[in-house]
């Protein structure tokens, strides 16, 4: 009797499970709610994730656009290492769930058009991490439950890739409707194709010392694609004077309370005496009306004994609640185009090179310095800019004629590129990520490390996440032992493959 109860349980859970498997993957799915975000909802929220990437600190206290008060840590590199996580379970995850869907509504633009945003994004983001990590997860990542443990691909194949996606996906754009949900470009099919090829032209000068030869060969032919050709075809990533979507140094100064973050000692010490008609947008005056950078990288018992009212903090229109975040721009464009001359990349010689380069200077300048700042009130405005953000504003030139003369900025042949590599440092302020990566490629500016720092040097990369050891650690290991400019450390001092 004991025996038959036995089969008789074991015929139940038999049949339980099932029972449990057979409706596992249907039970509670109801047929008029969608099972996951529209492409439109995907790519909202992969733009979004750029500005937030963009809006990091370390990147600008690298290449001291800014010092910390009164916390150093950052400045003084005793942070190691960085996570790459979030990149590759949010915004990654959801390109590439546009780009492996097998329907698509053309409501939210022709497939074609999806599609080729969706590669221009990838590629963004994939581009930045490997500037900063050097070889990471690329051709397996995003496969989900296929793959858990991908591989490290190497930087050069890395680069290949995404040029040749940012070449393919800037072809596949078609005439039919554009993409929805883009907060960008709103759709603008043509400035899409721009970026991607601006985007291609500076990846491929990134190669200038490790691969010239392909570096020339696809920056011309990105050129010849179509780039930026004014500030309104900028790439900008507009923020909105509400909690949802606001800038990020707006929530940390204000909402957070945390006053961390001055205008720099070495780039106010630099403008300065130029009369950089930028300065007073990087930086505010301090209580005597003067600009005064915080001195770099000291301990935070001495930059805390400097009055905060003796110096300047971040510029108010770089931290307004609605501030943009410039992501690619024409001015980028134009300095890459000014060095590519000057490396016979492209005809025209120095003659080129400095047309380029001083009209790289005046992007800028009217870039940074909008009309729309006039109408601002500090006491009543309160942080908010009264006129948005418009691709349009032509910018306020007061002072440019006087500052491109000056022997310090004026174009020569002699110095030409230390002075491209200055004046792109100053343009990227506040894209510290992208400053640096040129900062390592160029030698510009010429940066001297935190003091009293036991001579740690400025990073060259950032530490793999700790967590990788365990969760991808013999892919992890070989990664690290596959790069030689690292030492067999995984730290900040070994070498992406194209710096050298």
């Amino acid at each position: 009797m004991k025996k038959l109860l036995i089969i008789q349980l074991l015929i139940a859970l038999l049949v339980t499970g099932a029972g449990c498997t057979k409706f596992s993957d249907n039970i509670n799915v109801d047929p008029n709610v969608p099972t996951r975000a529209s492409n439109a909802q995907l790519l909202t929220y992969s733009i979004t994730q750029i500005a937030n990437t963009i809006e990091s600190i370390s990147g600008n206290l690298y290449v001291q656009h800014w010092s910390e008060k009164p916390y150093t840590d950052n400045s003084r590199y005793t942070v190691v290492n960085f996570d790459f996580y979030d990149l590759y379970t949010q915004p990654l995850e959801n390109l590439q769930t546009i780009l492996n869907a097998t329907t698509y509504d053309v409501n939210e633009g022709s497939a074609n058009n999806q599609k080729a945003v969706a590669r221009i994004l990838k590629a963004w983001f994939f581009w930045h991490m490997t500037d900063r990590w050097g070889d990471i997860p690329y051709f397996n990542a995003l496969k989900g439950k296929e793959n858990f443990s991908p591989v490290y691909d190497r930087q050069k194949d890395i680069y290949y890739d995404l040029i040749k996606e940012l070449k393919e996906a800037a072809a596949q754009i078609d005439n039919g409707n554009g993409v929805t949900g883009d907060i960008l470009y709103r759709g603008n099919m043509a400035y899409w194709k721009r970026f991607a090829n601006s985007m291609r032209c500076l990846m491929a000068l990134r190669l200038s010392k490790a691969d010239a030869a392909k570096g020339k060969a696809e920056f011309t032919d990105a050129l010849s694609g179509g780039v930026f050709t004014d500030n309104s075809q900028s790439a900008v990533y507009v923020h909105l004077a509400e909690a949802a979507n606001q800038n990020y140094w707006y929530y940390v100064a204000n909402v957070q309370n945390r006053p961390w973050y001055w205008a720099s000692k070495t780039i106010v010490d630099y403008m300065k005496p130029l009369n950089d008609p930028r300065l007073k947008i990087f930086a505010d005056v301090n209580s005597s009306k003067d600009y005064v950078g915080v001195p770099y990288g000291l301990d935070g018992n001495a930059v805390g004994a400097i009055p905060s009212g003796s110096v300047s903090f971040v510029g108010v229109h770089v931290r307004t609640q609605n501030a943009p975040t410039y992501i690619t721009t024409y001015a980028q464009v134009l300095f890459a185009i000014a060095e590519a001359n000057k490396l016979t990349w492209l005809p025209g010689g120095d003659a080129d090179a400095k047309t380029n380069y001083e009209a790289g200077i005046e992007a800028s300048v009217r870039q940074w310095n909008r009309q729309s700042f006039k109408a601002y009130v500090d006491s009543t405005d309160k942080q908010i800019e009264r006129i948005p953000y418009s691709a349009t504003d032509a910018g306020d030139t007061t002072g440019l004629a006087a500052y491109k003369v000056q022997p310090e900025v004026a174009y020569n042949s002699t110095d030409a590129l230390k002075k491209i590599g200055y004046q792109r440092w100053l343009h990227l302020y506040a894209n510290g990520y992208e400053a640096w990566a040129e900062w390592r490629r160029t030698g510009f500016p010429v940066l001297t490390p935190a003091p009293n720092n036991g001579n740690i040097p400025i990073p060259r990369r950032q530490a793999y996440p700790v967590k990788e050891q365990n969760i991808n650690g013999n892919n992890y290991r070989l990664a690290i032992f596959l790069q030689p400019s690292l030492g067999g450390k995984d730290d900040l001092n070994g070498r992406v493959w194209w710096d050298q």
